[in-house]
């Protein structure tokens, strides 16, 4: 299918003769299933249309003007359980709900994976939630810290400002991060490279635990990180938040506000923030010199609600500039130092001086840094059609990524990478028929890329991608069975690129110009992949519930590894990408037994997941046996001579592992929650020896345990709570341990992550602790205060999945690498406010 024909098919869909808009209404009463008195401020979503409704002063609530079909509605109110329902929309319909008092969020809706919302215990995949109170009474630095410490889940980090996802011991590519719904079109190719989203705008967020290429396609073959902003507020609502969040650690502050409404069926929303902090601070290093960042934001929202649907437009904006740490440090005081001059063209070393008071404590990056920009419009529409629907959403995209690495030349950046990126998605949605209903449909989408900088890793490109699939949904009892298919297909173009051997700069030359050579070849390649998943999740009584899926996911090859020819300055090696080579394909099996009680709720998940064609960087050797390594200063295209090279190739990989959560939730003491989880990945690369098998960042088995205390509610505070938490790390013993010292083999048959691996990352344990609620006054809140204290003891600590433990040794504490954040306080302070007309 052409571009063409699929702006043709989007024009037809949305100018189709839509009839039969009777007037199609939900409404009821809330109420205390003990004492049967009705329940004010209760708030009611039908996520699959973005509206919600709130229950009145006699527990009266109304949705109007609603397209036909069945639909979820969800149910929340802090101090009473969560409920969803399936409401048939055909005329007026009525739903009357009897809450039971409970702190406890015993139901939960998905909309991750889904072709429409679900209840997640009767979805077969394995998706957990991060709900927004977890977000506000944590602290954090960047939008990947909210879901760090889910089970399965941890975050490679470099510094406080980048995180990226990993889901079950896969990252990169390999995670698809949907923010405003919309896949994140921008660069995920390496470690330093982050995900570009506001944290002030997500209000939840779902993590979808297993290959999703089936509902989103390539980049999905790990699971997925779906960022999900705030619903609109009920009809007539008029509100505003004003956010304060200081951190003791890195200085770090937060000022965001933030606006929104619903008036005669049209929701709006806007916010704007800004984020900085110097660099932070642990016992063994002092200040991580360079480790400071800031962060602007905004982002604007109308949607018109209408009996045939809605239609939604979004647009935002991320700006950051932040530091890249070096690590290098003086001798005699163990202080990190910063970087004055760059290596020469003569092999001579950079130079180094100690930094001022003032460059430690700075707001402002220091001249070595990244400057990312990622500017992103949404338009998301669903019409209905009788009782099923047809839904629309495209986005486009535009991703500038600018690296500085040259202190003598603060304004010319070394690396950028400039984007623009179309997504779209259709798909129809049948009506329920019987036990059955359906989606079909097509997405993908279209990227280009230019590398504008003066060094190139990778060449300017474009590709194009397009997947058909079907999702089928059976219901039967307590039963429900899911299943479907996929197929994908992406055609990817590297363009070619000629450079002057006289010169450093890599600005292009016309083609066979003399002194010249082709530093990029032009390529064409294809990439096809089939996507499948068969589930099924069976409620055996009120409490018990299994789940199992297995799941078959693709993904293409990205940039780096089709293409790379050149020194990479995150990890000074020079890479070398194939364009032949194949798409990685897996196959993972999921089982989930769960229970949910009055009292105690409990969820264990194991997976067995295998990968063929895994793409990894592997290292070459010279003719003598020796490792391999670049000079390319005899045609001026780079400043690391002794670069080794790697290659990226393709191996078999095994992953396995699994998940536990139990929260203890006793209903004679509902004052008190306790929360424990439990989570471990192991496996590696096929058909090697064991001291050679392990691919790098995968983390190490992990135990947290929260206990919470809930205080009654008084005059002038309510929700209050306070929490001791403890997470534990184990020591991460299945790492590279060096094929020469293992097998005589040369180091260099590894990925060049290895080499900095040869040694287990150490266990540690943190504890942490926090206390909040909402200030009232006259049954309004004034306020809402979060205190949070992390590492709250300041023990040193490198975690494994930070890349700054490959930084330099320590010569005055005997320590290698950089270590993470000592002892931190965050104080949250949300203001919110009602400039709703009073009725």
């Amino acid at each position: 299918m052409t571009t063409k024909h699929i702006l043709l098919s989007t024009l037809l869909i949305f100018l189709l003769p839509f009839t039969d808009f009777a007037q199609n209404t939900v409404s009821g009463k809330v109420y205390d299933n003990k004492t049967l008195y009705p329940i004010r401020g209760a708030i009611l979503q039908i996520p699959d249309l973005k509206i919600a409704a709130i229950s009145d002063s006699n527990g009266n609530y109304e949705f109007h003007a609603l397209p036909k079909g069945s639909y979820l509605v969800e149910i929340d109110i802090l101090g009473y359980a969560s409920q969803v329902h399936t409401v048939k929309i055909f005329g007026a319909a009525t739903l009357d709900l009897s809450l039971v008092a409970s702190l406890y969020e015993e139901d939960e809706v998905v909309v991750t994976g889904a072709s429409s919302a679900r209840n997640r215990m009767m979805t077969p995949q394995p998706v957990a939630e991060v709900s927004n109170d977890y977000i506000n009474e944590h602290s954090g630095t960047n939008v990947i810290d909210a879901i760090a410490l889910t089970p399965g889940v941890s975050a490679m980090t470099d510094g406080q400002s980048i995180s990226k996802p990993v889901i079950r011991g896969l990252g990169y590519n390999r995670v698809l991060t949907i923010n405003d719904g919309v896949g994140q079109m921008d660069q995920q190719w390496f470690d330093e490279f982050g995900i570009e989203a506001d944290p002030d705008a997500v209000h939840r967020v779902e993590i979808l635990k297993g290959p999703a290429s089936l509902a989103y396609g390539s980049d999905a073959i790990a699971g997925v990180v779906n960022l999900i902003p705030e619903q609109a507020l009920p009809e007539g609502q008029r509100r505003g938040d004003i956010l304060f969040n200081y951190q003791t650690n890195n200085g770090l502050i937060n000022n965001m506000l933030h606006l929104a409404g619903t008036q005669n069926g049209i929701s709006w929303s806007a916010r704007v923030d800004n984020i900085m902090a110097h660099a932070y601070q642990n016992p063994a290093d002092g200040y991580v010199l360079n480790s400071q960042f800031s962060n602007f934001n905004m982002d604007g929202t109308i949607c018109l609600h209408r009996k045939w649907g809605y239609t939604q437009l979004h647009a935002s904006y991320f700006d950051m500039a932040t530091g890249i740490v070096d690590g290098t440090r003086d001798s005699a005081s163990g202080i990190m130092m910063k970087q004055v001059s760059y290596p020469d063209l003569n092999g001579g070393a950079p130079t180094y001086e100690l930094p001022t008071k003032q460059e430690q404590t700075s707001y402002t990056p220091l001249v070595i840094n990244q400057r990312i920009r990622h500017t992103k419009l949404v338009w998301d529409n669903s019409i209905a059609i009788g009782e099923a629907r047809i839904t629309g959403t495209f986005s486009y995209q535009k991703n500038q990524r600018q690296e500085t690495n040259d202190p003598t030349m603060p304004n010319t950046p070394d690396i950028y990478y400039s984007s623009n990126a179309i997504t779209y998605d259709l798909r129809y949605i049948s009506q329920q028929m019987g036990r059955f209903n359906m989606s079909a449909g097509v997405n993908g989408a279209y990227q280009s890329s230019q590398s504008l900088g003066t060094v190139m890793l990778i060449p300017d490109y474009n590709f194009f991608q397009i997947g058909a699939f079907a999702i089928g949904n059976y219901r039967v009892g307590n039963l429900a069975l899911t299943g479907g298919l996929r197929f994908d297909n992406r055609s990817f173009t590297g363009k070619s690129h000629w450079i002057d051997t006289t010169t450093v700069a890599q600005a292009p030359v016309p083609p066979n110009t003399p002194g010249s050579f082709e530093e990029f070849n032009q390529f064409t390649s294809n990439f096809s992949g089939l996507s499948a998943s068969l589930g099924a999740a069976y409620k055996i009584n009120e409490s018990f519930y299994v789940k199992a899926n297995v799941a078959k996911g693709y993904r293409a090859p990205n940039v780096a590894e089709c293409a790379a020819n050149g020194v990479h300055d995150g990890t000074v090696v020079y890479e070398i990408g194939d364009n032949t080579i194949k798409p990685e394909s897996n196959v993972e099996e999921d089982m989930t037994f769960g229970m949910n009680s009055k009292d105690l709720s409990f969820e264990l998940n194991i997976f067995n997941n295998n990968i063929s064609n895994f793409i990894y960087a592997k290292g070459l050797k010279a003719a003598d046996g020796s490792d391999s390594v670049s000079n390319l200063l005899s045609v001026g295209g780079s400043l690391f001579p002794d670069a080794p090279v790697y290659k990226y190739t393709q191996s078999a990989v095994q992953l396995y592992g699994g998940e536990a959560v139990l929260d203890i939730h006793p209903a004679s003491l509902r004052l008190i929650e306790l929360n424990a989880t439990f989570s471990t990945v192991d496996g590696g690369l096929k058909n090697v020896s064991d001291s050679t098998k392990y691919i790098p960042f995968v983390p190490p088995a992990r135990i947290t345990a929260d206990l919470i205390f809930h205080f009654k509610k008084t005059r002038w505070l309510r929700n209050a709570y306070a929490r001791v938490g403890m997470l534990n790390a184990f020591q991460q013993n299945h790492v590279y341990l060096g094929a020469a010292a293992a097998t005589g083999l040369n180091t260099a048959q590894t990925p060049y992550e290895y080499a900095a691996s040869q040694s287990p990352t150490a266990a540690y344990t943190l504890f942490n602790a926090g206390i909040g609620g909402d200030i009232q006054s006259k049954g309004h809140t004034l306020c809402k205060v979060y205190i949070y204290g992390s590492n709250i003891f300041d023990t040193p600590y490198i975690d494994y999945m930070s890349r700054f433990k490959y930084n330099p040794y320590n010569y005055v504490n005997g320590r290698v690498g950089v270590y993470n954040m000592g002892r931190n306080i965050s104080v949250k302070l949300i203001i919110p406010f009602d400039f709703s007309k009073s009725k």
